[in-house]
């Protein structure tokens, strides 16, 4: 297994790129679109690397930053999601807007990326629950918790009117975790703020 790869970029394609190592070999290196933006011809590069074995090839998928190389690998643990698939997730999305979506459930952004029907997302939803939680020690509080579960009965109601107006639960979480007491509120003024928030962005 290649762990990782350093050398200078040889060639950029449109989803890898080719490094070359002073060893003089080059290796062809299958990376998320935002990551290969930040390369240029020649310049010297680290990459955390994932090997895929296949019957007819053996792959490499590179990440310049931990980060993104530990949801990959995250990803490659959900049945049916392959290197190809996980790659195409993290070219449409960063890792902790997808943390966030996994948490609060939000099929809505999980199926707005390459290759997630709604199926996969609930499966993506069920199987990465309980990993993503650890992986990123996120919805510490009483109101996160509550929050992710649906909310207090307010809260919950709040959430609902704002889907209803077409803001997704990626979008929505963060701005309720800024309301002060927001699970001792009624719903009407869980909704009041969250929208005076959201018109200041």
């Amino acid at each position: 297994m290649i762990g990782s790869i350093k050398g200078n970029v040889g060639y950029l394609g449109s989803d890898f790129c080719l490094i070359e190592t002073a060893g003089g070999v080059g290796y062809r290196v299958f990376m998320p679109a935002a990551h290969l933006a930040q390369l240029a011809l020649g310049a010297q590069v680290m990459v955390h690397t994932h090997t895929a074995v296949r019957e007819d090839a053996i792959l490499l998928y590179g990440f310049l930053s931990q980060e993104y190389y530990n949801l990959f690998e995250l990803l490659l643990g959900v049945s049916g999601v392959g290197p190809k698939m996980a790659l195409g997730i993290l070219s449409a999305i960063k890792p902790d807007a997808f943390y966030l979506a996994v948490q609060s459930r939000d099929v809505k952004t999980l199926t707005k990326m390459p290759g997630i029907g709604k199926k996969t997302a609930e499966r993506m939803l069920l199987e990465l629950k309980d990993k993503v939680g650890a992986a990123t020690g996120e919805v510490g509080s009483d109101f996160g918790e509550s929050v992710a579960a649906g909310g207090s009965g307010a809260v919950a109601e709040a959430m609902e009117a704002l889907a209803s107006l077409g803001y997704s639960n990626s979008e929505i979480m963060p701005v309720l975790k800024q309301i002060p007491d927001a699970d001792k509120l009624s719903g009407e003024e869980v909704l009041r703020q969250a929208l005076k928030l959201f018109a200041k962005r």
